[in-house]
């Protein structure tokens, strides 16, 4: 498969590239970016397997690890096979269902190969003289760690935990954490004692992977302020070291929903919950109101090339390229090259005469919206259908004598084929993949008609 879409990629400093990019949200110390630029630091984002799939939110947070790599930076990935059996609050108006240790299991493998299969896909930098540390940039960047905290978290004593780690923290200070305070604001709701121990759970995460990994930086996106604090706390006050942490900003779309979120439901990652077609659609159909941020935070293209895309927006939204850039280079990463051209063409072919050239499954994804409605195949029976009772029948039309009327007028197509006859007719031949068709009243009406 092919993955490394732009395999050679010149960068500004680290610090300059999050700004650009609007990934600066909260910063535990004002100086943390200009560390970032002169030194080499150990970084860590966490994942919890609540599903068997990453979904298009997670990006930014893969993507953030990947900057920090071409950076010279080392970076840790954690998944939380012990706290994803808790369940994080943060952002939750309720508790989490509880995951069994199977479902865990089986999620915890699924996103491991997922965040593996990504990190590998990322395009490196060209040689630029120094990163941070003194290693130079013409070095190979360390391999993305993946860990899984049940390994360290799973050999925890309570009591031990509870007198090494809980009594560092009052309770009071716990519940002002936005995480929790929102929840406690809800009429009806409340914060169980084992969701409350999740960001002590959390907080041991870093102190654990500052000890074993000399890790000095958490990393987040801004719901997860409130956990990434309270572990800076307690690498603080156990071991009197300081350490740091980032958060970037939730990504929204235009409506204020949760980016990765659609009408029909979460965009995966993996192409058997969520196809490439339909992860390249979601994309390319971003509103131009947001879409310049998508292209800073789900890309590595470069600012001078995000920047021409937004003046391209700004003078001609019709085009969208914006769009289709973003939706190309997201989809590269996610599901590789070829993946990516096939989902192209298919969009390209919902609206020309290639819909012929579409083998059955793409056919079925890309009319998926359409509404649909099956037909006796004796219809087509010589001398065939006509267009026009097709055109009523699919209610295109409001009657025959309506689509005669259309046909001649030249607003009708078969297949995407205009047709102007209104006593053409529709045979056996004409079906695609020897089943469908497709019929269309100008170019935003169409009807998927299948013959049984």
């Amino acid at each position: 498969m092919l993955r490394r879409a732009c395999e050679t990629v010149r960068v500004p400093s680290l610090s300059a590239d999050l700004t650009f990019r609007g990934l600066v949200h909260q910063v535990t110390d004002e100086n943390l970016l200009r560390r970032l630029d002169s030194e080499q630091l150990t970084a860590y984002i966490g994942f919890d397997p609540t599903a068997d799939s990453l979904h298009v939110g997670h990006l930014v947070q893969v993507l953030l690890l990947g900057r920090l790599q071409r950076a010279g930076h080392r970076v840790l990935g954690v998944a939380g096979g012990a706290t994803g059996l808790i369940g994080d609050p943060s952002g939750r108006a309720s508790e989490r269902r509880l995951l069994g240790p199977d479902e865990l299991r089986s999620n915890l493998e699924s996103i491991r190969k997922q965040l593996e299969a990504l990190l590998d896909s990322f395009p490196m930098p060209a040689p630029s003289g120094s990163a941070p540390g003194g290693t130079t940039a013409s070095e190979s960047p360390a391999r993305v760690v993946l860990l899984d905290n049940a390994e360290w978290l799973g050999e925890l004593r309570l009591i031990d935990f509870l007198r090494d780690v809980g009594k560092h923290f009052g309770v009071g200070e716990m519940i002002a954490k936005e995480s929790v305070r929102s929840r406690l604001s809800r009429a009806g709701s409340g914060v169980s004692f084992t969701e409350l121990a999740y960001m002590l759970l959390q907080a041991y995460d870093f102190l654990h992977l500052h000890d074993a990994y000399g890790c000095k930086l958490q990393l987040g996106a801004s719901d997860q302020w409130g956990n990434i604090t309270v572990g800076m706390e307690l690498v603080r006050k156990l071991r009197g070291v300081q350490v740091f942490g980032l958060t970037t900003p939730l990504v929204l779309k235009a409506d204020g929903e949760k980016f990765g979120k659609s009408a029909t439901g979460t965009v995966w990652l993996d192409p058997a919950k969520t196809s490439p077609y339909r992860l390249y659609q979601f994309l390319v159909r971003a509103e131009d109101a947001v879409v310049g941020s998508y292209l800073r935070r789900l890309t590595f293209l470069s600012h001078e090339e995000i920047l021409a895309l937004d003046a391209e927006t700004a003078a001609h939204p019709e085009r969208r390229e914006a769009q289709r850039a973003l939706a190309r280079h997201v989809c590269t990463l996610v599901h590789g090259l070829a993946e990516t051209e096939r989902a192209e063409r298919a969009a390209a072919a919902l609206f020309s005469e290639a819909i012929a050239d579409l083998d059955e499954a793409m056919l079925v994804e890309i009319c998926s919206e359409a509404p649909a409605t099956d037909l006796p195949r004796s219809l087509l029976e010589p001398p065939g259908a006509s267009v026009a009772d097709l055109l009523a029948r699919s209610g295109l039309a409001s009657s025959k004598t309506r689509a005669r009327s259309i046909l001649a007028q030249g607003g009708a197509s078969v297949n995407n084929v205009r047709v102007s006859d209104p006593d053409a007719l529709v045979s056996i031949s004409d079906l695609l993949c020897d089943r469908y068709v497709v019929l269309r009243r100008g170019r935003r009406d169409y009807h998927l008609v299948r013959f049984g």
